[in-house]
């Protein structure tokens, strides 16, 4: 019981410590610092967001993918292709003379759905840097401004020691931008897949609508001819 509490203890204490180590960080890069840590944290949020919406939902070809859910078989409903490819079918099933503008339509959503945060995530991709060095100039005008007072800098490391203060904003705008910019394009590149295969089964629909709803037709007539028997 007492090892449990030492432990315990031992992390809390370890916690406290980290939350100061980074209180201290922040506070020594200047007043670009809290706008970096927020720009960050709506980022990683926006990049999350984006890396769990933008899910094909099945490892199926589009033209299986289709057959499977029009004959009924089981085929995944979820995912933004998923999604796609169910409303896509009963929107060809169903009695709209011109599928095309109506598909268009209900795509609009999902493709709006796919974008969504990747404005956001590329603009604070590109404004970090130079935040952080926003701050760096001015921690350096600061520094060479105080000069003179020798006794500022005898209690702060000497000149050294306030470069290496400005120089915090940089860092730490360049540790905002780079991971976000590595997994920001990833990101925009199954988006650009997902659009193009969203445009390629939006064209398989249109011109396979004559066979979705004939078998609609022939899945109809035996669902009848089941209910006759009984």
């Amino acid at each position: 019981m007492e090892g449990e509490l030492l432990i315990a203890a031992g992390k809390a204490l370890s916690f406290d410590a980290l939350v100061d180590e980074m209180a201290r960080y922040i506070d020594s890069g200047g007043f670009v610092m809290p706008p970096l840590v927020v720009g960050t944290l709506i980022m990683w949020f926006g990049i999350g967001w984006r890396w769990m919406t933008l899910q094909r939902g099945g490892d199926l070809p589009l033209e299986t993918w289709v057959r499977k859910a029009v004959r009924g078989e089981e085929a995944p409903d979820t995912g933004l292709l998923g999604r796609a490819v169910h409303k896509g079918i009963f929107l060809a099933q169903s009695d709209v003379e011109k599928l095309r503008p109506y598909l268009g339509d209900a795509y609009d959503g999902i493709r709006d759905e796919m974008r969504q945060f990747s404005t956001i995530v590329t603009a604070i991709v590109a404004v970090a840097p130079l935040t952080g060095l926003l701050g760096t100039v001015t921690g350096m005008i600061e520094t060479f401004a105080s000069l003179g007072d020798m006794a500022l800098f005898s209690q702060s490391g000497g000149i050294a020691g306030g470069i290496s203060a400005a120089l915090i904003s940089t860092q730490m705008g360049l540790a905002v931008a780079i991971p976000g910019m590595m997994v920001g394009r990833m990101l925009d590149r199954r988006q650009d897949r997902l659009e193009a295969e969203l445009q390629e089964l939006e064209e398989l629909l249109c011109a396979n609508r004559y066979n979705i709803k004939l078998a609609q037709t022939s899945s109809d007539d035996d669902v009848a001819a089941d209910q006759e028997e009984a």
